[in-house]
């Protein structure tokens, strides 16, 4: 005998369609008071052509990706109403028929055999999380279900159900599901997938498949069954379906870039769907780069990346660790954006400014030898000197003493106010640049130095970085001419690159930083540039790390990684001098400090100690002499008497020639002198 509540609820139904009492049913369905509909998605982040980069959680650590019927697999939506509600289109949110049938059913049988649910009542219930069996909760889905008929389109409501229907575990919506289920958008599923799809939500936790293979198969083939029955499969498909594994795992949601995804999510926390710069393969293919490389380098050692196209600005791949989750490595720290000390790569941008400025010349002869600048005295990384050295050759072999002696006529202020044009933001210590800037002596990001870099790539003058589609375009000033940057980069180009590497295609430069703590490379071809940073995050030293050796190598393979072949470097522009050294006007055939006429010549000779106006305590020993500069050998004379002749050692003991000042001389090979006065006690 058939139960009260079903009687209740054909009656029910039977007010909904009859017409006499239409008016109060219209009023009872326009008086429902409907649940939210807008549900929280996660926010996405895709890349440049709409591939999903990372995903974040909902609200208790649901996954829920926003998707619309058009996202999905036309042969899904077919399938789903085939299967759950084949009158959808037609009914007005409660099926007659189908529940008519279901009654039947239950007289027939005792019991439950088929539900008399449309997707519209399954949304409704869904979106109110209400119960499925009770005849209370049913009517209620009834009522929630006309009123959404009368509020929201058919496609509208085809959305809520993709949106929140249960797939296993903490995953809602078909978009999660064919992620977590199968790693790929719902636009193309086969029919083995789309069959499991539309079976999992009538029981998401005992037809899960990591779980349960069978039941979830079993399940699976049922609708495949009944698709061949209604003639939406050929006998065929189904048999070649049938044969289809069920996922055994459930695969992880995508994390890439999530440094950058982090940073951006915090700078609009209010956006769901950020749409970016990025690519997704080369993005993939950068993070397993760094992963590799520093496998090798010490397990504290971290890597970072940034690619850019240096034409547009847009940033095509962004990687602040190998590994986000690597404790060990802090690879929590997004090392695109620390404050580091650059080491040698502000050299190229110092040479660029001395081109513009007329100081010198790629075929300049400059000096590398022993100077000072007050208390400042430089040396080069080995400790060497070389002489008189081709600016092109200066540069390429990363000496310090020339690029110092330059940025000692520029002035520190010029320097730093050119990198501020590029856009950088600059960390200086004490807040007043010195000459020691030049070799690294100032704090500043692995993404402004890309910046810096697509500047003279672009002819002295780049565009403005990005992540975010549509926010590049923007230039920023101009920091050197485009001849000098053609110069700077046609420098660059002749380095010797790492071995196996393909040498004059690409401009580059590394860096060390002072007491190994940070190996760069940054290189640029004609559309792309790219920089790496390997280091440890927390600064500390890391032994025998030179950018030559360690970065070098991987700025390569990131090419190697990013494209096929290299975009030609750019010819000269008309303006270029390209001459020979014998052909360069007369003053930039050497360089000379623009003080050079009241200046002594560079190689004279220096008394470096004791220093002029010093008090020296005798007890009754000799007097030190050191010398920098000059020929040997070398003669000294103490208040205008010889007291010492044909030296050559540099550091010179003579007799005390008694107490009270004293004037100390010395002579090289050539007549030039040095002197200082003193005090003896």
């Amino acid at each position: 005998m058939m139960r009260p509540h079903r009687w209740l609820l054909g009656g029910a139904l039977a007010l909904a369609l009859g017409g006499a009492a239409r008016d109060g049913i219209d009023s009872w369905i326009d008086a429902t008071d409907l649940p939210p509909v807008l549900a929280e998605t996660s926010v996405e982040m895709r890349d440049r052509n709409g591939q999903l980069l990372r995903a974040y959680q909902v609200g208790d650590g649901i996954w829920r990706l926003a998707v619309t019927p058009s996202d999905v697999d036309p042969k899904y939506i077919a399938m789903l109403v085939r299967y759950e509600d084949k009158r959808f289109w037609d009914h007005h949110g409660v099926d007659p028929l189908a529940l008519l049938r279901a009654l039947g059913q239950a007289v027939t049988n005792g019991g439950t055999v088929s539900g008399g649910s449309t997707l519209t009542m399954q949304v409704a219930r869904l979106i109110e999380d209400g119960p499925t069996g009770r005849w209370a909760g049913k009517l209620r889905q009834m009522r929630v279900a006309l009123a959404l008929e009368r509020r929201l389109s058919k496609e509208a409501i085809l959305q809520l159900y993709l949106t929140h229907a249960p797939f296993g575990g903490n995953i809602e919506g078909l978009r999660a599901a064919t992620y977590a289920w199968f790693a790929k958008e719902p636009r193309r599923l086969t029919p083995a997938e789309a069959a499991l799809l539309v079976a999992l939500p009538q029981s998401p936790e005992t037809r899960r498949p990591d779980r349960q293979a069978q039941t979830a198969r079993a399940a699976r083939d049922r609708v495949l069954d009944r698709m061949a029955g209604q003639g939406a499969l050929d006998p065929a498909e189904v048999a070649v379906a049938k044969r289809a594994p069920v996922p055994s795992t459930m695969h992880p949601f995508p994390q890439l870039a999530p440094h950058l995804a982090d940073r951006l999510r915090g700078a609009a926390p209010d956006l769901a769907r950020h749409d970016l710069t990025l690519d997704a393969t080369v993005q993939a293919a950068m993070e397993r780069l760094l992963r590799e490389a520093v496998r090798t380098a010490g397990p504290r050692v971290s890597a970072a990346l940034v690619a850019v196209d240096h034409q547009t600005g847009e940033i095509l791949a962004s990687v602040g660790s190998p590994d986000y989750s690597a404790e060990a490595r802090e690879g929590y720290v997004d090392m695109t954006q620390a404050i580091r000390s650059p080491g040698s790569l502000l050299k190229p941008l110092i040479y660029g400014l001395a081109f513009d400025q007329g100081l010198v010349h790629p075929e300049t002869l400059i000096n590398d030898g022993p100077v000072s600048f007050g208390r400042y005295a430089p040396r080069n990384f080995d400790g060497q000197f070389r002489g008189d050295i081709r600016v092109r050759e200066a540069l390429q072999q990363s000496l310090n003493i020339p690029v110092v002696r330059l940025t000692d006529v520029l002035g520190p202020a010029r320097v730093t106010a050119a990198l501020q044009k590029s856009g950088a933001t600059l960390h200086i210590p004490g807040g007043k640049p010195g000459l020691a800037i030049a070799l690294g002596g100032l704090g500043i990001t692995l993404t402004d130095l890309v910046q810096l870099y697509a500047a003279l790539a672009e002819g002295g003058q780049g565009p403005a970085l990005s992540a975010i589609r549509g926010a590049t375009g923007a230039s920023h000033q101009r920091l050197i001419s485009p001849e000098a940057a053609w110069q700077v980069g046609h420098i660059l180009a002749g380095l010797t690159p790492p071995p196996g590497a393909p040498s004059g295609v690409v401009a580059y430069k590394t860096g060390t930083s002072y007491g190994h703590r940070d190996a760069w490379a940054i290189g640029y071809d004609g559309r792309h540039v790219i920089g790496v940073w390997m280091g440890r995050p927390d600064g500390t030293p890391v032994p025998g790390a030179f950018g030559g050796e360690l970065a070098a190598p991987v700025l390569f393979n990131a090419f190697g990684r990013l494209k096929q072949g290299f975009d030609r470097l750019p010819p000269p522009p008309p303006a270029t001098l390209i001459v020979t050294a014998a052909e360069l006007p007369q003053p930039l055939q050497r360089f000379r400090p623009r003080t050079a006429a009241f200046a002594p010549p560079e190689d004279a000779v220096e008394l470096t100690f004791p220093p002029d106006g010093a008090r020296i305590a005798l007890d009754g020993g000799p007097v030190t002499l050191k010398l920098r500069g000059g020929n040997a050998p070398f003669s000294v004379l103490a208040n205008g008497r010889p007291v010492a002749t044909g030296l050559h050692d540099r550091e010179i003991q003579i007799a005390a020639p008694g107490r009270g000042f004293s004037t100390l001389v010395v002579v090289d090979r050539s007549g030039r002198s040095a002197r200082v006065t003193v005090q003896l006690n």
